[in-house]
């Protein structure tokens, strides 16, 4: 059965150490119960959160021909994730250590790896075609995707009325809205935090930055705040919504989890305010376990917390 979303990007595997009280002095020793190894990068965080709702999903990227590649095929077959798009690189498979440290943001380190290869020439236009939904995740975290190239894709899914959604990292050399500019127009939602939007946009308000992204002609935007929740537009009308408060253990995740969930709700044809209910949802549930999708709940269990626990969505103001 052919899938539904197409998940293209950022593969790695992630280990997680902690959470922890503190980093060990010097010279010191720490014992942590556990140090779980997952898959990880947010093409397969997204893939696997939009698996564990029932969506049906194929993940295009790059992993290298070592272990750490079989650990990730096997993850993906055993959520029921269509591999075919995974291609295996001279280069080593992109790696993650996430140290948890308690009442601190997380620390990363990181490997470039196998991602460093992937291109939109790693994309097949068939496999496109098929999708309801394309996502891209990890945009200017892939040094090997070249943005013209990008710009056709997304052209192509807009021509087969293919929906594309896209989120970015934006590595420290990422200023200003020059290379974003002509992407716009042709993805219809972009799902970026609101330090990444700052990055572009220059401005620290999300509900200013998400008007400049769309007057740089941007069609849906929906900027994620964590626990401040989200502000979004569509149509010249901003809306903006709380979060759910959860017992957070870990939040890395929280971000692809929400993405997957606006995706199934284009897969529904959800209206934005029940879009950003259902999205706010299934992103607060990843972070009640380590890692970025053990605990991301599924369509059903996201449905019945919903029920139980409603979340005020607004619309603030609209321009024209």
């Amino acid at each position: 059965m052919s899938a539904e979303v197409g998940c293209a990007g950022l593969l790695v595997e992630d280990t997680f150490c902690g959470p922890m009280a503190a980093l060990p002095p010097e010279g010191a020793l720490s014992v942590l119960v556990d140090m779980p190894v997952r898959a990880g990068g947010c093409a397969a965080n997204v893939a696997i959160a939009l698996a564990k709702q029932s969506v049906r999903v194929s993940v295009a990227g790059c992993v290298g021909q070592d272990s750490a590649a079989n650990a990730l095929i096997e993850t993906f077959e055993r959520h029921g994730i269509g591999t075919q798009g995974i291609s295996r690189e001279a280069l080593p498979t992109s790696k993650t250590v996430i140290l948890l440290i308690e009442g601190q943001d997380r620390r990363y380190l990181h490997v470039i790896g196998a991602n460093h290869s992937f291109s939109v020439d790693h994309i097949s236009r068939d496999w496109v075609a098929s999708l309801g939904v394309f996502y891209l995740g990890g945009l200017f975290g892939l040094p090997g995707i070249e943005l013209k190239q990008l710009a056709e894709l997304l052209k192509f899914c807009r021509e087969r009325k293919v929906l594309t959604v896209v989120d970015v990292v934006t590595p420290e050399n990422v200023k200003g809205m020059a290379a974003l500019k002509p992407l716009l127009p042709f993805i219809d939602v972009f799902v970026p935090n609101e330090d990444e939007a700052r990055a572009f946009t220059g401005l620290t308000k999300a509900h200013d930055q998400v008007r400049m992204l769309e007057m740089a002609g941007a069609n849906t935007v929906i900027i994620t705040r964590g626990g401040e929740g989200t502000v979004a537009v569509q149509d010249g009308r901003i809306w903006s919504s709380g979060a759910f408060q959860m017992d957070v253990v870990d939040p890395s995740g929280s971000g692809d989890a929400f993405t997957s969930g606006v995706i199934r709700s284009l897969l529904e044809e959800w209206r934005l305010p029940q879009l950003l209910r259902y999205a706010s949802a299934v992103g607060a549930s990843a972070t009640r376990a380590p890692g970025t999708t053990d605990s991301v709940f599924s369509a059903s269990e996201a449905e019945t917390f919903l029920a139980a626990h409603p979340l005020t969505v607004m619309e603030e103001h609209r321009w024209t």
